[in-house]
């Protein structure tokens, strides 16, 4: 190889392991999912989410539904022939308005508008029944995601205890029982581990679902799955609890059937029909105005049973609007209940249990190397440790569900604390 050739071959290679490394580098970067906080996993929510999308359209629904009920009939153009032949036959042309009377299009038009506030509310809780979701499927993923870390720092230390067995076994010093034990219990840490990593990719469909895209793509969610919100005092929340959207929902019922009650005691009046035309006779070639009136008269149909039935709806929707109350009550006690008995949990976990169980494992890992301890005090240390983590990540999803069963109530739970909520 000439002395020009050399520089160029190393030029050459330089580049080739550019070319490596750039696309090494593009490689990771397509590989890992993108970040996605809860505010930008609310935003995309509302933005993409098909069953939100769907409500939405329900109060343009009701909209044409008002449109509709506030429109007059229409006339009625008629056309009529007596007798066939031609010198002798008389012919009527004439038109028909119905005049609505006792109000019917004024009741009818209200009813179509107690339908629009209904509509509106029904939006707003699928709003709030949306966010619910989309906080307890990015919660499950942070806490999926703590419990897949837990138990690799689990397997990591049922290693540590089967090479601190396999030492002591070679030494001597233990029964070969010993290092069996151990290699269960890494055995049974490693299912553990499967299970968390399988229910990880689960909570990443959720997670995609709630937001309304691609379930098979991989998201990252970014943040503290031990964070949760300050949790609302129980007066604010009674306080607030008949501007919840269920409630409201529920006495928007009561108008629309007490608006559909006053309707149908309406439509006990008959409606007037006014008629006007021209009658042409071809045998006395004569032609004459026609006017005429009719009205149904309500000798047997006096629209009593539509009557009743409207009036047993509105005593209906009055009494499932105190059983909803009853109902939303209850949760909301029992929710607050469920987090502070899972908050108080999380704070002994953290403050107390974890770290003395994690104290207890080194203690005796390092006093059975000592020969101070057998090896199952350190088979136990670990269990507990082991059971300990898994007991706070459910303290933290107890606490979670309790948050986000409020969450569904009252859409955003930290506005009710606030002035003027």
């Amino acid at each position: 190889m000439s002395f020009i050739d050399q520089p160029l071959a190393g030029l050459r290679r330089s580049a080739t392991v550019l070319v490596i490394t750039l696309g090494l580098s593009l490689g990771e970067a397509l590989a890992s999912p993108p970040a996605l906080t809860l505010a930008e996993a609310l935003e995309r929510a509302r933005a993409n989410n098909p069953a939100l999308a769907a409500a939405g359209w329900s109060v343009d629904i009701a909209r044409g539904e008002r449109e509709q009920a506030s429109l007059l009939p229409n006339p009625e153009l008629s056309w009529e022939m007596e007798d066939t032949r031609s010198d002798t036959r008389t012919t009527t042309v004439q038109i028909s308005q119905p005049i609505e009377l006792g109000g019917k299009r004024g009741a009818r038009t209200a009813l179509a508008e107690r339908g629009i506030d209904a509509a509106g509310v029904e939006v707003e809780r699928a709003r709030n029944e949306l966010r619910a979701e989309v906080i307890q499927a990015f919660y499950g993923a942070l806490q999926a995601d703590m419990r897949v870390s837990l138990a690799e720092q689990s397997q990591a230390l049922a290693k540590r205890g089967v090479v601190i067995a396999e030492g002591r076994v070679r030494a001597g010093k233990v029964s070969p029982i010993e290092l069996t034990r151990a290699q269960v219990q890494l055995a049974e840490v490693g299912l553990e581990l499967r299970r968390a990593t399988q229910e990880r990719a689960s909570a990443q469909v959720q997670l995609q679902v709630a937001l309304g895209g691609d379930a098979s793509a991989a998201l990252k969610p970014v943040g503290d799955a031990a964070e949760l919100p300050r949790m609302p005092d129980a007066s604010g929340l009674m306080g607030a609890l008949p501007g919840s959207a269920e409630l409201r929902l529920a006495q928007r019922l009561i108008d629309q059937q007490d608006a559909a009650f006053s309707l149908e005691k309406r439509r006990r009046i008959p409606d007037l029909n006014i008629s006007l035309g021209s009658q042409y006779s071809a045998e006395d070639r004569e032609r004459v105005n026609v006017v005429g009136l009719s009205m149904p008269i309500p000798l047997f149909d006096r629209n009593q049973g539509n009557v009743l039935a409207a009036a047993r709806r509105a005593d209906q929707a009055r009494d499932q609007r105190n059983a909803a109350e009853l109902r939303l009550r209850g949760a909301v006690q029992q929710a607050l209940g469920q987090w502070q008995a899972a908050s108080a949990e999380v704070e002994a976990f953290q403050s107390a249990l974890l770290p003395a169980a994690s104290r207890a494992v080194d203690s005796t890992a390092r006093g059975f190397e000592m020969g101070k301890f057998a090896f199952l005090d350190v088979l136990d240390a670990q269990r507990t440790l082991i059971q300990a983590r898994s007991g706070y990540v459910q303290a933290l999803a107890s606490a979670t569900a309790a948050w986000v069963s409020l969450e569904r109530i009252y859409g955003d739970v930290s506005r009710i604390d606030r002035p003027g909520t």
